[in-house]
């Protein structure tokens, strides 16, 4: 494959997930000439053989995640599972995440304001609404207006919502004696055909990869974006930007294919969106004399603020049929404690239709055959039951990404390096998410339970804060519009300008962001 660069590019995209596929059909649907580069490959296979991958045991993950190339550190007191939370690749981790897709709140934008906590960002809801709406008709959301806890919205969403599952109907009845409410959650999947994808057909493994092409994956938005001019060139890492004599421009992105040719692809502008790790890391491989701290990071702050959510969940084994698994995705949650203050993070309640073992797993760990074996499968699978929780954590300087010199990757560049804390704040939050899910477990009789809280967590992958949004040039790295505050064509577009993360699930508000970046770029191009 040619992946020499091209000539006379207007915009240079690095990056081939949602943030960049939107930018790049948006500009390139306006007739401007736009380059994508994208470290990771094409997985244009069959997506029942990936599907194949994932369900029988060694024959490995269906997106190539992890290896020499993508070679991390993890500092700090909690271990950060880098690996796990990002796949390399066109259509970037929206080939393996799970497709919910809802607003963040008005708190969000003004926590500061409100609480004394966090940051304020420079844009608040209200700017950013009606990006929402556009957002939500990319992506082809499923949805209804039932949820009393919702921002305003002026539009009822694209598709019907998917109907409440089986094991939703069993918490229904003991939510309601608590005075909980459950309400439907925005699906980034097909209810309908949309967009040429069909509806969902259930097959139940949205995560890792949906077989029938009903969830959605920014590889849609890649290949509008190729129908209308743009050129993607997948296996192309780009290794650092380059500006000119002034500093005040960059001039080109430095690339190496995987032949071992380097190049040097031109542009008048640049737009990064590989994600809220290695948007910083080649931001800190750029330094020159006049960035000696990294390019754009006048502020000191590219890196700083790096966010997450937690997760908090409770289950067990019920003695009837819970149906697990049979639906791979959550139709209703609970946004009822969102916008409390005690404590301030927000929080969110799920309620899951995945719990429990596949059939398989619990296969390879029995110790019977046969007959045996086809009871204990019959006694073990879709009878378990269980809640999730995401919670929000606020942003502290001391969670960072940066370089780790010490370590390389397999071309010899420094590997990020995530260190990464939970603070007691945090734990008191996840700690009252577990409190809830305990009294919903309470009231339907499960005595046979888990929980993970606040000494067992783990991030939901969602990588924020990084490179954060704000009116100041000495506290942050870009401005409301996501343009850089060093650079006059740099922009970066994703959950890294996020200055907080809230408790959602962060890629509606990043292809919102996306679609009002791609206006304010295309006004600067004339």
């Amino acid at each position: 494959m040619d992946r020499s660069p091209v000539s006379d590019a207007d915009v240079c995209v690095v990056g081939a997930g949602p943030a960049g596929g939107i930018v790049a059909h948006r500009l390139a649907e306006s007739g401007a000439s736009v380059v994508v580069l994208e470290a990771g490959p094409r997985f244009d296979g069959d997506r029942r053989e990936q599907l194949e991958q994932h369900i029988r045991p060694g024959l490995g993950g269906p997106w190539e995640m992890g290896g020499p190339r993508d070679a991390f550190s993890s500092s700090g007191d909690s271990f950060y599972p880098l690996n796990a939370a990002r796949v390399k690749g066109v259509g970037g981790s929206t080939l393996h995440w799970q497709g919910m897709v809802m607003r963040l709140h008005e708190r969000d934008f003004e926590l500061d304001s409100r609480h004394g906590v966090g940051a304020d960002w420079p844009i608040g809801y209200d700017d950013l609404r009606p990006y929402y709406a556009a957002a939500e008709r990319e992506l082809g959301v499923a949805g209804a207006a039932d949820n009393p806890y919702a921002p305003p919205r002026e539009e009822p969403h694209p598709l019907p919502a998917f109907r409440p599952s089986h094991s939703d109907s069993i918490f229904a009845a003991a939510c309601e004696r608590l005075g909980i409410d459950m309400h439907s959650v925005g699906n980034a999947r097909n209810s309908e055909p949309y967009d040429g994808r069909s509806s969902c057909v259930g097959y139940g493994t949205c995560k890792p990869v949906c077989p029938s092409g009903a969830k959605y994956t920014a590889e849609s938005h890649v290949e509008k974006a190729e129908a209308a001019g743009a050129r993607v060139i997948d296996r192309a890492r780009v290794r650092r930007l380059d500006h000119d004599e002034t500093g005040e421009r960059v001039v080109a992105a430095a690339y190496t294919t995987p032949d071992g040719e380097t190049h040097r692809q031109e542009a008048t502008q640049f737009v990064l969106a590989c994600g809220g790790v290695e948007n910083v890391r080649l931001l800190l491989l750029s330094d020159s004399d006049r960035y000696p701290d990294g390019l754009a990071n006048s502020s000191g702050a590219v890196g700083r603020y790096f966010m997450d959510h937690l997760f908090a969940g409770a289950g067990g084994r019920l003695d009837r049929p819970t149906r697990q698994n049979h639906v791979g995705f959550n139709t209703s949650e609970c946004h009822q404690f969102y916008d409390d203050a005690e404590p301030v993070n927000g929080l969110k309640l799920e309620f899951l239709n995945y719990a429990g073992p596949s059939p398989v797993i619990d296969a390879l760990h029995a110790d019977t055959w046969g007959d045996d074996l086809r009871d204990q499968l019959d006694e073990s699978y879709g009878t378990h039951i269980s809640m999730g929780a995401l919670v929000e954590q606020l942003p502290r300087e001391d969670n960072y990404v940066g370089l780790d010199r010490a370590t390389t990757d397999d071309l010899g560049d420094p590997v990020p390096e995530i260190h990464w804390s939970v603070d007691e704040q945090t734990e008191a939050a996840l700690s009252r998410a577990n409190g809830i899910q305990t009294r919903v477990l309470d009231e339907l009789g499960i005595e046979d339970r888990w929980t993970v809280g606040p000494d067992e967590t783990g991030p939901a992958y969602h990588h924020m804060g990084t490179t954060r949004m704000g009116d100041d040039p000495d506290e942050s790295v870009v401005d409301a519009e996501c343009r850089a505050h060093d650079l006059d064509n740099l922009w970066i577009s994703g959950s890294s300008v996020f200055p907080t993360g809230g408790a959602m699930n962060p890629t509606l508000t990043i292809a919102a962001l996306s679609v009002r970046l791609a206006e304010s770029l295309r006004a600067a191009l004339g």
